[in-house]
């Protein structure tokens, strides 16, 4: 029987190759067994055998095709991810407050991007606004005449975000003039996802009574995969970015329809 040298993989080329994937599945959620073994030069066999060793460690979660972190979002990446594109989030939670008349409905997601755009509405009249985002909410109640809706539930500590079993019925109760969301990436093939079941079906339930979609999202997010699928960018009305995609997502959506708009960033 032959026996292929990476059999004998030594202690210490696994544990980097490992390490190197928890790091990955902090920044990505998501890595493929493909991805793995294109990326170590061995074979999926091995990448399957890492994965499986990650997970009784109780590290990572194995999925078809692939593994997803089984440890919510550390707080301190939580962090590193307000300060990251900080400059680019503002412009973009300024473009998109430009987008939005007084006394519109709106609902708003969770995320860092999307408290960039509660911060930049606060100089509106009469907003209605309804999220799931303790944080969007805080920054929006300093504003006397807006009415804010909050769904009831468990609270999200590293975010603020509220989850229940009947968040996305609560949402559904309501008609949106617009629905701002963010996601954790763009893939290749133009889906948008992100890394929490709950969060994806709350905002699938705004989707649905939107008058428009603005997708809020920062440039870093382009060609990365959200563990769980949101839908694609065909479903969204107004993409609004920093700097425009470009190569095979730069032709995805433009097929998908999707309007562009390029928030100015601050002159250096």
């Amino acid at each position: 029987m032959q026996i292929r040298d990476e059999e004998f993989d030594d202690e210490g080329k696994k544990a980097r190759r490992r390490a190197f994937l928890m790091q990955y599945l902090e920044q990505n959620r998501y890595i493929s067994v493909e991805e793995i073994a294109s990326r170590f030069s061995v074979t999926t066999q091995t990448a399957r055998r890492d994965i499986v060793a990650l997970e009784l460690e109780g590290k990572v979660r194995r999925l078809h095709g692939g593994a997803v972190a089984s440890t919510p979002i550390d707080p301190t990446i939580y962090r590193q991810r307000r300060i990251a594109n900080a400059s680019a989030k503002e412009a973009i939670g300024g473009a998109i407050a430009r987008l939005v008349p007084d006394n519109a409905s709106v609902f708003i997601d969770t995320g860092t991007t999307c408290e960039a755009v509660a911060r930049a509405l606060i100089d509106h009249k009469g907003l209605r606004v309804v999220t799931y985002s303790l944080r969007v909410a805080a920054t929006l109640s300093e504003c006397t005449d807006f009415t804010i809706a909050v769904p009831g539930g468990f609270v999200r500590q590293v975010d603020g975000g509220v989850f229940s079993q009947s968040s996305a019925e609560f949402i559904q109760a309501f008609k949106f003039d617009f629905v701002i969301i963010s996601v954790s990436g763009i893939d290749e093939d133009g889906d948008i996802g992100d890394d929490d079941y709950a969060e994806v079906t709350a905002v699938r339930a705004a989707m649905l009574q939107a008058g428009q979609v603005i997708l809020a999202l920062d440039s870093s997010k382009f060609g990365r995969r959200g563990l769980v699928r949101l839908g694609s960018l065909s479903d969204v009305d107004l993409l609004v970015t920093e700097t425009a995609p470009t190569g095979d997502l730069a032709a995805v959506a433009e097929k998908s329809g999707v309007t562009l708009h390029l928030a100015r960033l601050p002159s250096a």
